[in-house]
């Protein structure tokens, strides 16, 4: 299998990463060799690098009815303890939206950002972020959690050991991390979110269920999170079940990134088509990327999902939460934004300013 074909036209996958102006011809050409329509590039902000939103924002102003931007937050001024000023929250949620981005990639979440920014999302920092984001209702993309085997040193898969996402006592718990996303949601019931990778619940469905029905206002994302599929690929009965209860509230994603071949980016989407579409029992391919595992790591079991089901699935979903067509780009905004993370990462890492990714996006927008 070198890339199963979706059967379906317009499909929107609206959890995909780019990094590095190189790579816009790459991502071009994935798209092209998916057959996806659009993508939702969700845009981790590097802010001692400078990178991570500047380059989705090229990406969009080139190809404006393509992709849409889930914009990340910037945290310098914590990160320094002071010693860089950046905006508010609440202040870069309104240039956001000032720029023209389509809603916000969290990563606050994910136990590598608790190490980085000990900050639960809870706590006062955020509280007029939620109250902002909920008034404007915009969508957000939250990465929470990881797979429960990751705090389980016998138990987690090669690749994640190598990107030292294993972890210990001295952590953040999955449970807590949950505990505080009820919190939110308690408190803004009017957040419109998309929890990546299905919410790791996919190991408990009738839990999965539970939250759903809690929380009207979210959605889960399927960008795997290989573990998923091999979950639900325990019981893909169940699994078509709960796909067709809860089909108005699942989100297509893949997880696709500019460090993928296009071969690479056929495999990972075409795995994704095949489980949803298929009764085919299938293993992954040795040439998929190496963050999806070895084939011997498990069999996946396709869903077979009803037609009208797919079609939620793979469009109606997701511009139920951000809309069909992308929102238009501020360019004067977004050059103003980019030498304001271009000072931001020469304050943080002492790299000049105008070698940063954000400094080349100027250049690229104004011709200079």
């Amino acid at each position: 299998m070198d890339g199963w074909t979706s059967g379906f036209e317009g499909i929107i996958d609206n959890h995909v990463h780019m990094r590095g102006l190189d790579t816009e011809r790459r991502m071009l050409a994935i798209l092209e060799a998916t057959g996806i329509e659009k993508m939702g590039l969700v845009a981790i902000q590097n802010e001692p690098a400078g990178s991570g939103l500047a380059e989705p924002l090229l990406l969009k102003a080139c190809h404006p009815e393509r992709f849409f931007v889930f914009a990340g937050l910037n945290h310098a001024e914590k990160l320094s303890g002071g010693q860089v000023r950046t905006p508010s929250l609440v202040d870069q949620v309104d240039r956001f939206v000032e720029m023209g981005c389509d809603g916000i990639k969290m990563i606050e979440g994910k136990p590598t950002s608790r190490q980085k920014l000990d900050i639960p999302v809870t706590d006062p920092y955020y509280a007029d972020y939620w109250a902002r984001v909920e008034e404007l209702r915009l969508p957000i993309i939250w990465h929470v959690n990881d797979p429960e085997e990751f705090w389980d040193p016998d138990r987690i898969p090669a690749w994640a050991k190598e990107r030292n996402w294993g972890y210990g006592p001295e952590d953040v718990r999955k449970e807590e991390l949950y505990a505080e996303v009820d919190d939110v949601l308690e408190r803004h019931p009017g957040l419109q979110v998309a929890f990546a990778h299905f919410y790791f619940l996919s190991a408990d469905l009738p839990r999965a269920a539970r939250f759903l029905d809690e929380h009207p206002g979210v959605r889960f994302d399927l960008a795997p999170g290989i573990e998923m599929l091999y979950n639900i690929s325990r019981d893909p009965e169940a699994g078509r079940e709960f796909f067709t209860r809860y089909a108005d509230r699942i989100v297509f994603g893949t997880d696709l990134a500019s460090r993928h071949t296009v071969e690479e980016g056929r495999i990972r989407a075409g795995i994704i088509f095949r489980w949803l579409e298929t009764e085919d029992e299938f293993r992954v391919p040795e040439e998929a990327d190496f963050l999806l595992g070895p084939p011997e790591d498990g069999l996946i079991r396709g869903m077979a999902l009803p037609r009208d089901v797919l079609r939620k699935v793979y469009r109606s979903n997701f511009v139920h939460l951000a809309g069909a067509a992308p929102r238009p780009l501020n360019t004067d905004v977004v050059i103003e934004e980019c030498r304001r993370m271009a000072a931001i990462a020469e304050a943080l890492s002492g790299k000049p300013a105008a070698e940063t990714e954000a400094a080349r996006v100027i250049e690229r927008l104004t011709g200079t």
